[in-house]
């Protein structure tokens, strides 16, 4: 080829480059995204386009960000098809992603963006990891369009260093690909603590190899109980995690920068422990694997010395698995029925001298003494325990984390005995609860009613608690508790979109929240969710509508709204609308008795169908 004819083809190439870039529509990030970050300052003018091929650089020897890159480049191809090209360096044109340690803010991070480059970096690995979380959550999802990123700086930093969200298994077994799928959902709502629920009266899902008989005997239970029919199913459930299984869990989880915290609850909510082996129990048995939901007077023994060595060795093998500092010892709902009338509790009661005051029974100082002996264990391993509020019954044992169920109550005195606490009451944050006070076209659940208002709506700052006592409220935990949640997939109906709730709760400081601001960006949220698959709840997203009757003019005013302002169609005749059906645009003067209908149209999924009699006044 002629050196003319060089010329005029990498002319041609280029004309031709820029003939498709100006046909192509170029679709912008936006960065109003959940958590809202806490400073966002956008320039005046610079755009940064994604292309094929951008490198994402990451420094040579970091195997954490190494993966960061791999975990931006996988976010990136998910929502706009551009593949990024992970490439090891320091610096360049494109993105860039760097560690600026800041011991104070591991977790902060400012995200940068030019026209030559976007600068990604963190007070630690984790830091650069929500950087990227709010880069991917900042792009549209789009296939085959170019995308550009307006110019900005982000500096952002969690206002809680612990964001956990509780997972029960044990009511009902979850698959090992679901808890991944969980842990993942957590990551997309920069939460860093999986509390994994692992024991209960209904099973044991946790394999101990000193005492094979838990999962042998303990993780199934014959049938299950059908709703509040008082019926059973006669199907045998059940199910476990193996050891390395688990472990495949925990390395999934750190990837993520989340850390799993186990739970094996006692020494109430163990009668699938007492199946295994009943001679831990006061009674001696026979016990069964529950079938049922609730509270059973049959626990573990305190006077017993093979329970001691029961929990030893249980929580010797749990700290062999999961390397967090953090071991769940549960604590909770422990009637002490069985102990008033053991002879052996009652001796132990007496060995050590405890005497019941106005406080606090002698048995629920008993209490005290076990979950004591778990923490000295514990601590002899390096690790700390956390329990449910119930442990500060009897006395909090000398280094334990308070979980506050049963309201704050528990939290704020755990923080003025100096003792960590973290909030998780559930009046606000138990998401096992309805979602709708629309009970009757719910799936169901527990009870009580937890819309997605009130979620975002709690403040876990007692005010009451004086500025240094404060800073023992370390985190905030939403728990998702399955009696009644039979599957995954109903999993993340009670999860979503409460879970976007929780997590600007967790991360953005109290006068940086406004329910109204966080519902206009709900949708760019559920957007991911729909291209994720998740089941979500669709409250938020459903028609609001206000009928105003007029009767001096003699209609009845009918406006409709969605918070995404999507397409809505209506009809006039009680029928259901569609695509087809008259396009709302502004308020409708009804002037005859009808039943409108109107339904929210969208990409991936309708509104629920609102309908209404009308009457003329």
């Amino acid at each position: 080829m002629k050196l003319k004819d060089k010329l005029f083809g990498l002319i041609g190439f280029f004309v031709a480059g820029l003939m498709m870039f100006s046909c192509t529509e170029l679709k912008e990030a936006n960065y109003q995204i959940i958590p809202m970050p806490l400073d966002i300052q956008l320039a005046e003018k610079g755009k940064f386009v994604l292309a094929e091929g951008t490198p994402v650089i990451y420094p040579e020897g970091n195997e954490k960000m190494q993966n960061n890159a791999n975990f931006l480049a996988e976010y990136v191809k998910e929502k706009t098809g551009i593949a990024l090209a992970p490439t090891v360096g320091t610096e360049g044109k494109g993105i860039i992603l760097k560690v600026e340690e800041n011991k104070e803010k591991p977790e902060g991070y400012m995200l940068k963006v030019t026209s030559d480059n976007v600068v990604i970096s963190g007070g630690s690995e984790a830091g650069v990891f929500y950087g990227i979380q709010t880069l991917r959550k900042s792009l549209p999802v789009v296939q085959g369009e170019k995308v550009a990123l307006p110019a900005v700086e982000i500096n952002d930093a969690p206002r809680f260093n612990y964001r956990g969200g509780m997972l029960d298994v044990s009511r009902h077994y979850i698959e090992l690909d679901s808890v991944k799928r969980f842990i993942d959902m957590l990551a997309m709502h920069n939460i860093n603590r999986f509390h994994w629920h692992l024991s209960e009266d209904q099973g044991w899902r946790i394999e101990i190899k000193c005492r094979p008989l838990l999962t042998e005997k303990g993780s199934m239970r014959k049938e299950t109980v059908i709703g509040r029919t008082g019926k059973y199913d006669g199907k045998p459930h059940g199910g476990f995690y193996t050891q390395e299984q688990a472990k495949e869990i925990v390395a999934y989880a750190a990837e993520r920068y989340i850390t799993v915290i186990p739970e094996i609850d006692m020494p109430g909510h163990m009668l699938s422990a007492l199946h295994a082996y009943p001679e831990l129990g006061c009674t001696g048995g026979p016990y069964e694997v529950w079938c049922h939901w609730g509270v059973s007077k049959d626990v573990l023994c305190a006077g017993n010395d093979a329970t001691l060595k029961f929990i030893e060795d249980v929580l010797g093998e749990i700290v062999e698995i999961f390397p967090s500092e953090y071991i769940h010892v549960g604590g909770d709902e422990c009637p002490k029925t069985r102990w008033e009338s053991c002879p052996k509790c009652q001796a132990r009661i007496k060995a050590l001298g405890i005497k019941g005051d106005e406080k606090h029974s002698a048995e629920e100082y008993l209490q005290s003494f076990v979950i004591n002996h778990a923490e000295k264990f514990l601590n002899s391993k390096g690790r700390q325990i956390i329990g449910w509020d119930e442990i500060l019954q009897g006395g909090l044992a000398p280094n334990a984390t308070v979980m506050s169920w049963r309201g704050e109550e528990g939290g704020i005195e755990a923080a003025r005995q100096k003792h960590k606490a973290i909030m998780t009451p559930h009046t606000y944050l138990y998401f096992d609860y309805y979602q709708s006070y629309d009970t009757k076209n719910e799936p169901l659940a527990i009870g009580g009613r937890l819309p997605l208002e009130r979620v975002y709506g709690y403040e876990p700052m007692p005010k009451m608690l004086s500025a240094e006592e404060q800073k023992y409220i370390v985190g905030v935990q939403a728990n998702l508790w399955t009696e009644y949640i039979s599957t995954f997939r109903y999993a993340e109906y009670m999860l979503l979109p409460r879970l976007a709730a929780l997590s600007e709760i967790q991360w953005s400081s109290a006068d940086k929240r406004n329910y109204e601001c966080f519902l206009s960006r709900l949708p760019r949220m559920a957007q991911l969710y729909d291209l994720k698959q998740y089941n979500y709840a669709g409250h938020a997203f459903d028609i609001t509508a206000n009928l105003v009757p007029d009767s001096t003019a003699g209609v009845v005013k009918v406006a409709f709204k969605t918070i995404d302002n999507c397409p809505i169609h209506y009809t006039l005749d009680g029928s259901e609308p569609t695509a087809a059906s008259p396009l709302y645009t502004d308020t409708l003067m009804i002037k005859e008795a009808c039943t409108i209908s109107a339904v929210g149209i969208r990409p991936a999924r309708k509104t629920r169908l609102f309908t209404e009699t009308v009457n003329i006044p």
